[in-house]
């Protein structure tokens, strides 16, 4: 890992939807998480970088249950040739969507991961763009979760930023998981004179 990460190419905005940043069910230090969140998103966009939303579809009845106010994605999405919308109902954003598709078309090599939930979603995401060959940076504070609650005769109650950190740390040694968002650069990928690649497996922009 590298206090100076190469640029990414590609940022990740993983399931920062109102139902997990917004309320009383809101992940702990989220006005911090969409502060970053959106610190990188405006520096992915004027470089030109491919920016992918990535909103999960829940079950009936769950907080981010489609069409839902919990559902929504909380920040703005700019739809164009370099960013879209991709719905996904797994923990790892590449499994059954086009994601993958997307940044290959694109000619992403690098990318940045931010959102939520740190020990799910943001991490099955990052591990597997770590074992398909991409670069991955994961901006220490600029993913979160919750609390996890105490089980007598098991464990305290474990910290958001405790659980946050052990889940990026999980990932792999090849992961950097310990530079800010701030410090994340970004560039336009080899394939950005190419639109984004349709997405017929649960992609919408």
């Amino acid at each position: 890992m590298t206090s100076h990460p190469l640029p990414s190419q590609a940022l990740l905005v993983v399931d920062v939807q109102k139902a997990g940043v917004s309320g009383e069910r809101a992940v702990p230090g989220a006005g911090v998480l969409l502060d970053r969140t959106a610190g990188l998103l405006a520096r992915a966009r004027r470089a030109g970088a491919v920016v992918v939303h990535l909103q999960n579809d829940g079950g009936p009845g769950t907080d981010d249950e489609p069409h839902t106010p919990g559902w929504a994605l909380h920040l703005p999405v700019e739809a164009g040739p370099t960013e879209c919308v991709i719905r996904k109902t797994e923990d790892d954003g590449f499994a059954g969507t086009s994601l993958g598709a997307v940044l290959a078309e694109a000619g992403v090599e690098a990318l940045a991961v931010c959102g939520v939930m740190s020990e799910m979603c943001v991490q099955a995401t990052a591990r597997t763009a770590l074992e398909l060959g991409y670069r991955v940076v994961l901006p220490h504070d600029a993913h979160a979760t919750h609390d996890v609650p105490a089980a007598p005769g098991i464990s305290e109650a474990v910290p958001a930023a405790v659980v946050s950190r052990v889940a990026a740390w999980a990932i792999s040694a090849d992961a950097d998981v310990t530079t800010p968002a701030g410090a994340v650069e970004f560039v336009a990928p080899s394939g950005s004179d190419n639109p984004l690649a349709p997405a017929p497996h649960g992609a919408t922009g």
